[in-house]
């Protein structure tokens, strides 16, 4: 099939952008890379009267050190950002989560700010920028917005934006000290959206087994209506000594914590709930010795993504 009739727009610049989101009104709709809306478009699963290519925009492209943080635009490549040595370097969570995403081909289009504001439950990027805490910058006619991550998924497939507002770019706080991070996911196929997945961030405060977990954030993805925060199990786990965290069994009693009080998580032809519960446990587990033995500063063990898939 073929989208339905449609009138394209090039802007310039994001003040350019936003004056004809506001006013078109509902009838327009952004396109970055395109990876999502173009199938949806195709399938006429929607139609929009108006389109704004986002490509032509100056300002959304680009990765930037700022010391403490770093900033993305939103306009910036998954590719661009899985190749970029200043993110491997500051932001490992974000590099490590990037092969996971569709394709190479799909990674060469895709943008991170499609990706986010997209809000796809199952994606990697999204529960990223949730488990670091990350800053979602805006701009439309009344001015810049900075959201935090935790306030800006709201639902299936939606976000705090306001319908004349563009996602500009995404500053996340760099890594600092004895820190660990791990993304795992399982998938029917390479490239699919993940059943389930997990990612991990800690930071410690002190030397050898007796330092304690300073900070912990534990990403679910795949296992509700948006990327999740295992909340409780994080506060259960921040503040102990990590030689009482780093045990097989430990692991898996925070696996199973994390999925503790789910009450929304899918269930569909690739799997039923409680399939996926199982499996999230295991992946938030292996992610959370893997995150753990990088904290610690030795050698990282294998991924447990087929043996969790068996759960």
């Amino acid at each position: 099939m073929k989208p339905a009739p449609f009138e394209y727009h090039a802007p310039a610049s994001a003040k350019e952008t936003v004056e004809l989101l506001a006013e078109l009104g509902e009838g327009a709709k952004l396109i970055a890379g395109g990876q999502s809306l173009v199938p949806v478009l195709a399938l006429r699963l929607a139609v929009f009267e108006h389109l704004i290519d986002l490509r032509n925009v100056a300002g959304l492209r680009g990765i930037e050190d700022r010391g403490d943080a770093v900033w993305i635009g939103a306009g910036t490549t998954q590719a661009a950002i899985g190749r970029s040595g200043l993110v491997a370097a500051k932001v490992p969570l974000l590099t490590r989560a990037t092969p996971l995403i569709g394709h190479f081909q799909i990674r060469n289009r895709g943008t991170i700010g499609g990706s986010l504001a997209h809000a796809e439950a199952a994606a990697e990027y999204p529960a990223a920028a949730l488990t670091l805490d990350a800053v979602i910058e805006t701009l439309s006619p009344r001015g810049q917005r900075s959201i935090p991550a935790a306030r800006f998924f709201t639902g299936i497939w939606s976000t705090a934006l306001e319908p004349d507002e563009l996602l500009t770019g995404v500053t996340f706080t760099a890594a600092a000290g004895r820190s660990g991070f791990a993304i795992e996911e399982f998938s029917r196929r390479p490239g699919d959206f993940a059943v389930a997945g997990a990612a991990i961030a800690i930071e410690l405060d002190g030397d050898g087994d007796g330092a304690q977990i300073r900070r912990c954030a534990i990403g679910l993805f795949g296992l509700g209506p948006t990327p999740l925060r295992a909340a409780a199990a994080e506060a259960a786990v921040t503040g102990s000594h990590v030689r009482d965290a780093r045990t097989d069994a430990r692991a898996g009693e925070i696996g199973r914590a994390a999925m503790a009080g789910l009450v929304s998580v899918p269930s569909d032809l690739h799997g039923p709930a409680a399939y996926r519960t199982r499996v999230g446990a295991a992946l938030v587990a292996a992610a959370w010795r893997r995150a753990v033995t990088e904290a610690l500063g030795e050698a990282p063990g294998g991924a447990l993504s087929e043996e969790a898939a068996g759960g």
